[in-house]
């Protein structure tokens, strides 16, 4: 049995979600993935990025690009079978989120995760190189993780 003490607990960005949902993000994303199931690891994710999934999947729609099987299957997998562990916002991190838009930072998905990843005492696994930039100009405490971090 794995250590509870040595687990990294892992937000996963809304990139990481894609694939699951049938979504192309490329290999570096699918070998991360690969990556995290042979650590030892806690997987969480956020409705916010599902959300985000919904959006790129309307805009495969639009383009007759989309397999909505595999999207329907995925988001099974996310929500139901328990490889996933949903986070629970608050307010405190909606607010927090609204602080950092008008600090500039204005992807404010990227704004409620980051905070989950604060509030929640997680890694945030992305390939968001503005948003580490944002964080580490601003002085915020970098709970991100990149795929070669790992």
């Amino acid at each position: 049995m794995k250590s509870k003490e040595n687990t990294l607990k892992i937000l996963l960005d809304t990139s990481f979600i894609l694939p699951t949902l049938g979504i192309d993000t490329g290999k570096n994303v699918i070998k991360t993935l690969e990556k995290i199931d042979n650590i030892n690891a806690e997987i969480y994710f956020s409705m916010f990025s599902v959300l985000e999934g919904i959006w790129i999947a309307i805009r495969f729609i639009k383009k007759s690009k989309f397999n909505e099987q595999s999207f329907r299957n995925g988001l099974k997998a996310i929500m139901r079978y328990g490889r996933y562990i949903k986070i629970l916002e608050n307010e405190d991190i909606v607010y927090g989120a609204l602080d950092l838009y008008r600090m500039k930072h204005k992807d404010i998905i990227d704004n409620i995760l980051y905070m989950d990843s604060v509030y929640f005492d997680l890694r945030l696994l992305t390939l968001d190189n503005e948003l580490r930039n944002f964080i580490r100009s601003n002085k915020l405490k970098d709970t991100l993780i990149f795929p070669d971090e790992l």
